[in-house]
C-alpha cells in the first residue's frame, strides 16, 4: 500500500472518490488504500469495494483492456474481484475512473510488492496459482504489454545485452508481485495492465520480487520452471527484471538492485551496467 506524494493529491483524490460514491449511491466505509503515487484510492462499500483511478482527461478505456476487457475476457475460473460497474468523468484538468468491484477479505500476502519474509503459503494455494496462470493463458489477450520496442532499448541499457530477435508471449497479469495476491485463499488483484505479455514476464517478476526470500523465490522457479526454463521463459523473465532495473533507476527498490543484478547476470553472464539512465535512451 503507497501513500500519496502531497497533501494536494490527497485532497483531490479524496473528492474525487466521494463524487464517485455519491453518484453510484455506495456508502463507503473505513481507511482508504492508496496505489502509487496517490493515483489511485479504494474503500469499502458493504461487500463491494470502490476504487478511483486518476487519468488524463482526454483518455478514454479501450475495449478488452482493464477491468473492463477482464470481465469480459478472462475465464471465470481465474480467482479475481469480479465487475459490478463503472464511471468515468472529468473535473478540470483531471479525468478519474471508478471501478465497483467485489470486497476482498483475504489480506494481500505482501503490503509492498516485494517480499520481506516468508508468508508460509500452504501447496493449495501454490496450486491454485499455477492453475490460474494457466487459465489466464487461454484468455483472449487484445493488449500487449512490454512491447517489443521498449524490449529492445531496454535490454542494452538495463541488462547490457541485445535485445532478443523473438518475443514469445502469451495472456498474463502484467503486474504479478506480491502486493497483488491475497493469501491464504488466492485472489489475484488490480487487472489494469493484463494483456499478451512476453512468456515468462508475469512468473519472473514474481520470482525477482522474491529475491529477498530465497525459499519463496526457490518455490516460484519450481512452480514455473515449465516455463522459466525455457529460452523464451528466460527472455520473459528477463524482460522483468529490466523493468524493475528501470524502477530502480527511477529511485524506486534501491535495496533490490544488487540481487536483480546478479540475477540477471546468473541468465546472461553479463553484469548489468551501473547508473543506467531511469529513462530509455534513444
Amino acid at each position: 500500500m503507497q501513500s500519496p506524494p502531497d497533501e494536494s493529491t490527497r485532497n483531490r483524490m479524496e473528492a474525487a472518490h466521494a463524487t464517485a460514491a455519491r453518484l453510484l449511491e455506495l456508502n463507503c466505509t473505513g481507511i482508504p488504500a492508496w496505489g502509487f503515487a496517490g493515483c489511485t484510492i479504494g474503500r469499502r462499500a458493504g461487500d463491494r469495494w470502490l476504487r478511483v483511478a486518476s487519468a488524463s482527461r482526454s483518455s478514454s478505456r479501450k475495449q478488452g483492456e482493464g477491468v473492463i476487457g477482464a470481465e469480459a475476457l478472462i475465464p471465470d475460473d481465474v480467482p479475481r474481484p469480479r465487475l459490478h460497474g463503472v464511471l468515468d468523468w472529468a473535473e478540470g484538468e483531471h479525468g478519474y475512473r471508478a471501478d465497483v468491484i467485489d470486497h476482498i477479505t483475504d489480506p494481500v500476502v505482501s503490503t509492498r510488492p516485494e517480499l520481506a519474509s516468508d508468508p508460509n503459503l500452504p501447496d493449495t494455494w501454490w496450486h491454485a496459482l499455477h492453475t490460474a496462470t494457466q487459465h489466464l493463458a487461454t484468455a483472449e489477450g487484445t493488449r500487449t504489454t512490454v512491447r517489443d520496442t521498449w524490449i529492445q532499448k531496454a535490454f542494452p541499457q538495463y541488462l547490457g545485452v541485445p535485445g532478443p530477435a523473438v518475443v514469445e508471449r502469451v495472456t498474463g497479469h502484467g503486474d504479478f508481485h506480491w502486493g497483488n495476491l491475497t493469501g491464504p485463499t488466492l485472489t489475484i488483484l488490480d487487472w489494469e495492465r493484463w494483456g499478451l505479455v512476453p512468456l515468462g514476464f508475469d512468473p519472473g517478476l514474481l520470482h525477482a520480487n522474491s529475491l529477498f526470500v530465497p525459499a519463496v523465490a526457490t518455490r516460484v522457479r519450481r512452480e514455473f520452471a515449465a516455463v522459466l526454463d525455457t529460452p523464451a521463459g528466460r527472455i520473459g523473465e528477463l524482460a522483468a527484471i529490466a523493468e524493475m532495473l528501470q524502477a530502480v533507476a527511477r529511485g524506486w527498490y534501491p535495496e533490490l538492485a544488487a540481487p536483480l543484478a546478479d540475477r540477471a547476470r546468473e541468465l546472461t553472464g553479463v553484469t548489468p551496467p551501473q547508473g543506467a539512465a531511469p529513462e530509455l535512451v534513444r
